[in-house]
């Protein structure tokens, strides 16, 4: 404690008393807390949503898919839009690969900026 007290809740005599120092301030560092929170969230989902597109551009281009590279951004993609796979069933293959690869990514677009602006906003 910062002084010693007697039974009549005053300063014992001789001890000087002082004021406590202020509590420090907290809300700087929850808030940057928060934006670095935010910050990860938001690259977390750009970086998804990269995989996802980079997929679809190589498939684009006709990749050569025994490649190390094509392979392991495809077996990513597929990974992380298994949850939405044939949701769309077309006939034309550039479309499916379009639809089934790109609604996911913009899902995680959405939803990774959309938590990390309501993380900011708090």
């Amino acid at each position: 404690m910062g002084f010693l007290v007697n039974g009549t809740g005053h300063p014992t005599p001789g001890y000087q008393s002082y004021e406590r120092p202020p509590e420090p301030d907290r809300s700087e560092r929850t808030a940057r807390t928060a934006r670095r929170t935010a910050l990860t969230i938001s690259t977390i989902a750009d970086v998804a949503a990269g995989f996802l597109g980079l997929w679809i551009v190589l498939y684009l281009l006709e990749a050569n898919g025994a490649n190390p590279f094509v392979s392991f951004v495809h077996s990513t993609a597929d990974w992380l839009s298994g949850w939405a796979q044939d949701i769309f069933t077309m006939d034309t293959e550039f479309l499916r690969i379009i639809l089934n690869f790109g609604l996911p990514a913009l899902i995680y677009l959405a939803v990774g900026h959309g938590i990390a602006a309501r993380i900011n906003r708090a």
